[in-house]
């Protein structure tokens, strides 16, 4: 991690020059965070992007991205594992690696490391009040607990286990996730 406090253009500058195009950097907070997953975090994301894509494409409704897509998000930088954006706040693909765009549906897959710290714990409550000030719903998922939370501005946080359905909202309506089924076996 870098300890300069960076602007946007400053980090759009690192982020993107070509010794840095195998990482995945975010900037929190003027600072630049790398992501570090894991393949279980992965497998996780893949299912959860694979059942939102599998209701959404058929209707029409709009696109996921996957760990490679950025976001900015209240003037920061992040990656989140994958997110949904609709139609309707994006009718057409953009080439732009962070678009000024707020996805519908963000999915955060958090390993243990995620919150080890209190500067992780943080810049994590950040991420999430930013992405709620945009209006996107959070889907905050941990594997190794098996449980995701759901946050949607204005209203308490919900969490869900197995043997829980969650239901979609707004654009997703009518969509529906049996928790159980998301967790790689």
């Amino acid at each position: 991690m870098f300890n300069t406090r960076l602007s946007v253009d400053e980090f759009l500058r690192i982020a993107l020059a070509p010794e840095n195009a195998d990482r995945r950097l975010q900037l929190i907070d003027g600072e630049i965070v790398e992501v570090v997953s894991n393949s279980k975090n992965s497998r996780t994301a893949v299912r959860i992007a694979t059942f939102v894509n599998g209701f959404a494409l058929p209707r029409n409704l709009g696109e996921m991205s996957g760990a490679d897509g950025g976001y900015t998000i209240e003037g920061e930088q992040y990656i989140p594992d994958c997110a949904f954006v609709s139609y309707q706040r994006q009718p057409h693909t953009t080439t732009e690696a962070y678009p000024d765009i707020a996805p519908d549906l963000v999915v955060e897959v958090l390993s243990p490391g995620n919150m080890s710290s209190t500067d992780e714990r943080e810049k994590m409550f950040r991420k999430i009040g930013n992405y709620l000030a945009a209006g996107c719903e959070l889907w905050l998922v941990y594997p190794d607990e098996e449980k995701l939370e759901r946050y949607i501005q204005g209203e308490a946080v919900r969490t869900y286990r197995n043997g829980d359905v969650l239901e979609g909202r707004g654009v997703l309506e009518g969509f529906k996730l049996e928790i159980s089924t998301i967790w790689p076996r």
